[in-house]
């Protein structure tokens, strides 16, 4: 079992505009939640210590998902096939194919943001006038309050603390 402070992380130090602090912290938290799933069994990043159902393999699959759904769909305008929310684990999800997909979607979502010159660029698809730095803040709201679920899980499955 490791300490609080044994695993802590820091944050990202950056100096830099909007879009690359933006996408530094964004990134700093996508690593907190994968590192969730270091040392686990498969049965335990399954394994649900929550009336919830909520598993750590879970809500990483659900965050490639909301990745793929926001930067690729609603940014980007692709039509990318989208099913479920993601939290819904197949009987070929495992931990490396869902770690891949994940940091799939991350890269693709740090390439077609940093492709975009201007944060009030509307998205691509929606009529609410969602802007890039909208969907930026989202996704860093989104994968924190996850990274916050993913350290209680992980700390009930096997005692695992830290970020």
């Amino acid at each position: 079992m490791t300490g609080a402070g044994d695993a802590d992380h820091n944050v990202p130090a950056v100096a830099a505009g909007e879009l690359p602090t933006l996408l530094a912290f964004l990134d700093y938290l996508r690593e907190c939640v994968d590192r969730k799933l270091d040392g686990l069994s498969e049965d335990d990043a399954r394994r649900s210590p929550v009336a919830s159902g909520t598993c750590v393999l879970g809500l990483v699959k659900h965050l490639a998902l909301v990745e793929a759904y926001w930067a690729q769909r609603r940014l980007a305008g692709l039509d990318i096939a989208l099913a479920g929310d993601g939290f819904t684990l197949a009987d070929d999800d495992d931990v490396t194919s869902v770690r891949r997909a994940y940091a799939l979607a991350a890269r693709r979502t740090n390439e077609i943001v940093t492709a975009c010159e201007d944060l009030n660029r509307p998205l691509a698809r929606g009529r609410h006038g969602l802007t890039v730095r909208w969907m930026l803040t989202d996704l860093l709201e989104e994968t924190a309050r996850h990274a916050g679920h993913a350290d209680i899980l992980r700390e009930l499955i096997d005692g695992h603390r830290g970020r």
